[in-house]
């Protein structure tokens, strides 16, 4: 008998769809496969890859309308944004990280020397094992899997429950690319399966995104291999607002950055600090931004925020802004306004919250929810203070006219990527990495090229 699950919609808790998981022989059929798979596609030309790739990119986008759909119904986004995610994020960093296959993967020839030929050659690992998340189902899976297709690997993708769909569609996708059998294969897992899979000696390198308690279990998992994986884990990321910022343009950004996809990203902003001289403008011109959402059925275009991925998770930020509260922060933000607000499901109206401090879990904890804490300050040095007061290290933002004054700053905020009056969003020509507990390697940019393939040096002698 196979086990099977269902996928919950949020928007009205009903059971959207239900799928089998793999069985034992499933996953052997999977693992030989890539192995065969990758013997010739390691092989292939660079052009031959880029127009399997090239091709996926293109099924996305044409069929983005019916992607989004089913995106909103399984996680709960906006069905105004979720096309988005495939004609803008997803076909922006594919097509960028084709494009750069040639020059990341080209020989790197050591200087001249007589009588020799000395180069070094960057092969294919073999099978990569990327584990997805349901909140960006497709811009995070596509950091790894568009690059290790075109690296000459074989992918094999396991995706969250909450978005199977996801993971059937890429399979489409490469079908309608022409893609070789085996080069990209799909499986729903358990967690002890995913454990099974990553001690498999046919697994050469784990891609995994999710929370910092998944990643130690990938590592654990991994433990006894001399394997890598990346991982991306989780974020509590902070903006620091000083007095000489454009302050229509930062109070624009930053409610954007924290309230969209209901705050579910990892690299969303959870925590701001604002120089204390604009400190109250900034509050008010936030909050007035804040009321304009509308908290609704994700279905219907006019809606702007749409339900938690789960009831559980909405309850969980909820209980960290009570504890708050208790501690003496301030919600400005009366949920009564937001009508579909309703404790007990995924619907959860924003919140702002001041009167805050480092006492707090909502400003030290992950909440990953439509909620903000934004704290007063008095310079740069408790800027940058309490910037770095975090177990997390994804991102961090400042929002100033002074470029300098930015990149000094930067220097010394314990982050992966610095934004100056921008967050929120990942340029695929940087490359994409986190510091402390959000997690290790790197995806994006030429350099992402590096952990999905292996250095190997010619060292060539001429004789007579």
């Amino acid at each position: 008998m196979r086990k099977r699950f269902e996928t919950i919609s949020p928007i009205d808790n009903s059971v959207y769809l239900e799928r089998e998981m793999a069985n034992t022989s499933d996953i052997e059929n999977a693992l030989r496969t890539s192995k065969k798979a990758h013997k010739s596609w390691r092989n292939s030309t660079l052009r031959e890859r880029a127009d399997v790739c090239a091709k996926v990119v293109e099924y996305f986008v044409n069929n983005s309308a019916a992607i989004g759909e089913e995106l909103t119904r399984q996680m709960g986004r906006p069905i105004r944004y979720t096309p988005f995610e495939l004609t803008k994020g997803f076909k922006e960093r594919a097509t960028y990280m084709i494009d750069q296959a040639p020059k990341a993967l080209s020989d790197i020839e050591a200087e001249e020397l007589s009588g020799f030929k000395r180069f070094i050659r960057r092969e294919s690992l073999g099978t990569i094992f990327v584990l997805a998340p349901w909140n960006y189902p497709f811009l995070t899976s596509v950091n790894a899997i568009i690059p290790a297709i075109m690296s000459g690997n074989t992918v094999l993708l396991k995706h969250a429950t909450q978005t199977p769909l996801c993971a059937e569609r890429y399979a489409r996708a490469f079908e309608y690319a022409g893609a070789p059998a085996g080069v990209f294969q799909y499986l729903h897992l358990d967690h002890q399966q995913v454990a099974d899979i990553i001690n498999d000696q046919r697994i050469d390198y784990v891609a995994f995104t999710g929370s910092v308690s998944g990643g130690r279990a990938v590592q654990e998992a991994m433990s006894s291999r001399f394997i890598n994986a990346g991982l991306e884990l989780g974020g509590k990321d902070p903006a620091y607002v000083c007095a000489d910022a454009h302050l229509e343009n930062a109070i624009e950004n930053l409610v954007d950055g924290s309230f969209f996809n209901s705050g579910q990203s990892c690299c969303g902003i959870e925590r701001i600090y604002v120089d204390q001289k604009i400190y109250k403008d900034f509050v008010d011109g936030f909050v007035g931004l804040t009321l304009q959402y509308n908290l609704g059925d994700p279905l219907k275009e006019e809606t702007t925020l749409g339900p938690m991925v789960k009831s559980s998770a909405a309850n969980f930020a909820r209980e960290q802004v009570e504890n708050a509260v208790n501690k003496g922060a301030t919600a400005l933000i009366n949920p009564k306004l937001f009508p579909w607000n309703k404790p007990g499901t995924p619907y959860m109206s924003p919140q702002v919250l001041t009167g805050v401090d480092h006492t707090m879990d909502v400003m030290k904890e992950e909440t990953f929810a439509p909620v903000v804490g934004i704290m007063p300050v008095k310079n740069e040095d408790e800027a940058i203070q309490l910037m770095n007061d975090s177990q997390y290290g994804l991102t961090a933002s400042i929002w100033t006219s002074d470029m300098e004054r930015a990149i000094a700053i930067g220097n010394k905020v314990e982050t992966g990527t610095w934004y100056m009056n921008r967050c929120d969003y990942l340029d695929p020509a940087l490359a994409w990495t986190g510091v402390k507990n959000s997690g290790r390697g790197c995806t994006l940019s030429t350099l992402g090229y590096e952990v999905l393939t292996r250095p190997k040096s010619f060292h060539l002698k001429t004789v007579g």
